[in-house]
């Protein structure tokens, strides 16, 4: 009798997200890591939504805040998977606008900015699970100093209403990531990953309030 050939074997499929996780370890440690640029240290003329939508990207500083919202709303769970990034970009406006009148120093802005890291990385690192009113408060305190600089920058852009939809979209887009890494590693090694993604952000606020 003649017997059909073996069919070769396909290599085992390996469930989980641990593959991801050294590349995203690394994107956020890099992110992290020191560095002379600052989020809005840009000049010149501003353009319309393309300069808005990249503006976010272009600033390690407050790509990692808005890194951070999205994981700890993910960590947080519940209703907090969405309000806490949909109430940032909300109130980023409002920083926007006092951006455009001018009403805070500088140095209070880069200050508010370091602490806003400092804080949201350390609840994520704390594991923190806030009532949704606090953490609403703090999220929307420092979403303020966050829009403080685009509002200053969207008085330069050619067209500032398209400019500020493009940040603001950049914006919620950011968050989504945040929400996806979170959810993703968020029960790897009992949440330990993201608490040491939220280690990170914090340690960058203490870089960024020492320079």
């Amino acid at each position: 009798m003649i017997r059909p050939p073996k069919s070769p074997r396909r290599p085992p499929i390996r469930r989980g997200g641990t593959s991801f996780l050294p590349a995203i370890l690394a994107t956020v440690a890099m992110a992290a890591a020191p560095a002379e640029a600052s989020a809005h240290a840009l000049g010149g003329v501003m353009g319309g939504f393309g300069s808005g939508f990249g503006h976010p990207l272009a600033g390690l500083d407050h790509f990692l805040a808005m890194l951070a919202v999205g994981l700890w709303g993910a960590q947080m769970g519940g209703r907090s998977v969405w309000a806490l990034p949909a109430t940032f970009p909300l109130i980023m406006c409002v920083g926007g606008f006092a951006g455009m009148l001018g009403l805070f120093p500088d140095d209070l802005i880069r200050l508010a900015i370091a602490v806003s890291l400092l804080v949201l990385g350390g609840v994520i690192a704390a594991r923190w699970v806030a009532p949704e009113w606090a953490a609403l408060v703090i999220v929307a305190f420092f979403a303020i100093f966050h829009g403080y600089p685009h509002g200053q920058l969207t008085l330069r852009a050619t067209d500032p209403a398209a400019f500020t939809v493009g940040f603001v979209v950049s914006t919620g887009l950011i968050h989504i990531l945040g929400i996806g890494i979170g959810f993703a590693l968020g029960r790897l090694y009992h949440g330990y990953v993201v608490r040491a993604l939220g280690g990170m952000i914090a340690a960058s606020g203490v870089y960024y309030l020492l320079v």
